[in-house]
């Protein structure tokens, strides 16, 4: 009879054993895609930009962008509140500086491109000079 006894136990560790480790494997290939998924800096806007048909003040924004190479969307969000997004191209160089490129067009100054560490982001849409 102990022997009996012996054996359920272990089929029920095992049972509880592959259980856990199910449930890990599934709890780790959830989380990957999520950490790996968005990028984000802040950058200063030093005067009020156009975004797309938003006007953003002057101000630190925090940049948000999922996606790489010519698929990127980018949001601009102050104080946890996501004011813009936008398409945008991610072009990966090395930045000396963080920064925003803009081009005054009738006045108003549009944002072209924000440069952070390791991309700049170039907005898709955004006049270049001359235009």
């Amino acid at each position: 009879m102990p022997y009996a006894t012996g054996t359920i136990r272990e089929a029920i560790e095992e049972n509880y054993m592959k259980r856990l480790f199910g449930f890990a494997l599934i709890l780790a290939l959830f989380s990957v895609p999520a950490l790996a998924g968005n990028k984000s800096q802040s950058v200063n806007v030093p005067a009020a930009v156009k975004v797309g048909s938003t006007e953003l003040p002057a101000g630190d924004y925090k940049v948000t962008w999922t996606g790489s190479g010519s698929s990127v969307q980018v949001s601009l969000a102050q104080d946890k509140k996501t004011l813009v997004t936008v398409p945008a191209k991610a072009v990966e160089q090395k930045n000396n500086h963080t920064g925003v490129t803009t081009n005054n067009q009738g006045g108003v100054s549009v944002l072209q491109s924000i440069q952070l560490g390791s991309v700049s982001l170039v907005l898709e849409d955004a006049p270049t000079s001359g235009q």
